[in-house]
């Protein structure tokens, strides 16, 4: 099997699905943290044993949850 090839000229808000490494790289926090942001978004993707996280579906979750906060604390 080839390993798979990074593209170092695309940035992880760019791509539209990004490995466990790169969400914690996106999120900006710890692998625990990261993927149970990506289960609460329902962002998992899996294709046979690679496991993939949908970007849009996290930046819309964390949008969410955001401004849910942001009316809270007014």
């Amino acid at each position: 099997m080839r390993a798979t090839r990074k593209n170092d000229m695309i940035h992880n808000c760019d791509k539209l699905a990004v490995d466990t490494n790169g969400l914690q790289s996106l999120l900006d926090c710890g692998r625990s943290t990261a993927v149970e942001i990506g289960g609460q978004a329902g962002a998992r993707i899996e294709v046979g044993k690679r496991l993939l996280w949908n970007v849009s579906k996290i930046q819309m979750y964390l949008d969410s949850i955001s401004v849910a906060i942001m009316n809270h604390v007014i």
